[in-house]
């Protein structure tokens, strides 16, 4: 979830209107600080969530996820590592279920299917640290939507990067400055094969 709908869910939740200010206040940051990550897209962690909790006395969780709307079970792949650096092979895909708020899904949709692996490197940072849990809404045959995050397989390799497409051409981007940019072009673009969008990140506590 975003910064963004974060605020639209306090309006909803307290009836009374929050602005990038009230936001800021209640996370003790500035909203200079708050502004720049709506404008990122950065998303809202837990910690967050519970902060927000605890200032506005409002319950954002539910003490049971089987009893909760607010709460899926979805599927964990713990040992598959996203690279958000030079590749990373797969070695399993045991998976576990797990309970996830769909607050931290952005535009969430009991229509679309969802799992979430972890993300390993430095390439992605600072929206992305080794570590961190991504949300993925698996790809349904849409068209890359410039500037988001997706995950994909490249010479049997998994990517974490920032797609753009222009005509027969895919920009693959990373948020840390230190990674260059990098295109796939011509009949080479065909052998990415998207995963999904990242549509979540839970932040690592290490």
């Amino acid at each position: 979830m975003k910064l963004d709908e974060l605020i639209t869910i306090i309006t909803q939740r307290t009836g009374n209107y929050i602005n990038q200010s009230m936001l800021a206040q209640s996370l003790g940051i500035t909203r200079q600080t708050v502004s720049n990550r709506i404008k990122n897209e950065s998303q809202v962690t837990v910690s967050e969530l519970k902060k927000i909790e605890e200032y506005y006395g409002i319950s954002l969780f539910s003490d049971s996820a089987d009893s909760n709307d607010d709460v899926v079970q979805m599927n964990y792949y713990s040992d598959v590592f996203a690279s958000c650096g030079t590749g990373s092979i797969v070695f399993s895909e045991e998976k576990i279920k797990l309970p996830v708020s769909t607050l931290l899904i952005s535009g969430y949709s009991k229509q679309k299917a969802y799992s979430m692996i972890n993300a390993s490197g430095d390439s992605m940072s600072p929206t992305i640290d080794n570590g961190d849990r991504l949300i993925v809404e698996h790809w349904n045959g849409t068209q890359i939507q410039d500037n988001k995050i997706y995950v994909f397989c490249f010479n049997n390799e998994f990517f974490v990067k920032r797609l753009s497409k222009n005509l027969d051409e895919i920009i693959i981007k990373s948020d840390n400055p230190e990674y260059k940019v990098k295109t796939i072009s011509g009949t080479t673009v065909e052998e990415l094969k998207l995963v999904g969008k990242i549509v979540g990140v839970i932040k690592s506590l290490v």
